[in-house]
């Protein structure tokens, strides 16, 4: 999304992809209609994929206890294989330079520019980078980032299946030291992904024996593992899914997405945060291009503007996940939704942003 904005006007952009456009992620694959104006602006033609279109929230206790909500603004589901290899066509087509199974290995600032350093030995020399290379990377090591020191408990497993669920319908179900997401993409397929705790896993021996023993004794999981269609001969797996605070700015290397900063996923809102930090991001550079401000002020323009947009989501959301994942918590938190079903609302509206 920063590639295509930035190309769309007029600058050199390269984008450099670890690899091959189209490739599967670890993602729950929805997406809060507050994204719309700025896809619009950019001329991405969402309905071209043939979305799903969502309005309507079910959460699930390990029990099966359940609580039901409309979403204020809705959503839509499109599988990120489609998606960005989508957004990568549209970025080459406004002038975007993109080089795919080119994995950057270095980057260092020196006088006012940057010299990346590629994994083939070539160098790139640079005005501004853009890291938006997810959750965990060798590179935050490189730049001795503070939170990839921290150990993280959390995996993430993703799967495309098929099954018989209301395509406008996100379900979120909660099982022990977890929760797993379910809601439609394109083609009549479905995106399950579920985060757990290495823990589940090693007491396990093996996902399979995991998702048999802990996650089916939620009775919605257990339907889907005994009657849906998996797609993938394997599940999609990420390690280290770390929620630890980071800063949006390092190294004066602008960071947007999951880079900057991870919201639970069981807030449902991480795609339409981190095109919101897209589009802030290339607006502060064309700012800075077009001579209004200078480098030290871009950062803190950066800085102020995502913590605006994003500091209280990241923050609600740790303090959501803390009320799930638990089965005696997570039934009296649905027990207390029911009584106050105004209160799932407004947890929603404090995880979600307005149209931009």
């Amino acid at each position: 999304m920063s590639a295509l904005a930035l190309a769309r006007a007029g600058v050199p952009v390269t984008l450099f992809e670890r690899k091959k456009y189209p490739f599967h992620k670890v993602c729950g694959e929805y997406i809060s209609n507050e994204v719309r104006p700025f896809l619009e602006n950019l001329g991405v033609d969402v309905e071209s994929l043939g979305p799903a279109h969502i309005n309507n929230f079910l959460l699930s206790a390990p029990s099966g206890n359940t609580i039901t909500s409309p979403l204020d603004l809705g959503g839509f589901g499109v599988s990120r294989y489609t998606l960005d290899n989508y957004l990568a066509s549209l970025a080459r087509q406004a002038g975007a330079t993109i080089r795919e199974q080119t994995p950057v290995q270095e980057l260092r600032y020196q006088g006012d520019n940057f010299l990346l350093t590629l994994a083939n030995g070539e160098a790139h020399q640079t005005d501004f980078i853009l890291g938006s290379y997810g959750k965990r990377s060798n590179l935050d090591r490189h730049l001795q980032r503070r939170f990839f020191r921290q150990s993280s408990p959390y995996i993430g497993i993703k799967y495309h299946l098929r099954t018989d669920l209301p395509k406008d319908l996100i379900c979120l179900h909660n099982f022990k030291d977890g929760y797993a997401g379910i809601s439609a993409i394109e083609e009549d397929k479905y995106c399950f992904c579920y985060l757990t705790t290495r823990a589940n896993l090693k007491a396990s021996g093996s996902i399979a024996q995991m998702e048999t023993n802990i996650l089916s004794q939620n009775p919605y999981l257990a339907k889907i593992f005994r009657e849906a269609e998996f797609l993938y001969a394997q599940p999609e797996v990420i390690n280290e899914i770390s929620f630890a605070s980071k800063t949006c700015v390092e190294n004066h290397v602008l960071f947007c997405g999951d880079a900057a900063g991870l919201i639970t996923p069981l807030c449902g809102n991480g795609m339409a945060m981190a095109m919101h930090a897209a589009k802030i991001a290339s607006s502060c550079i064309l700012n800075y291009l077009s001579g209004q401000n200078n480098r030290d002020e871009l950062e803190k323009t950066y800085t102020r503007q995502w913590q605006q947009a994003f500091s209280q989501r990241l923050q609600t959301g740790r303090l959501v996940q803390q009320l799930f994942g638990r089965p005696v918590l997570t039934e009296m938190v649905l027990h207390t939704l029911k009584r106050f079903p105004a209160g799932l609302r407004f947890l929603m509206k404090q995880t979600h942003g307005q149209p931009f």
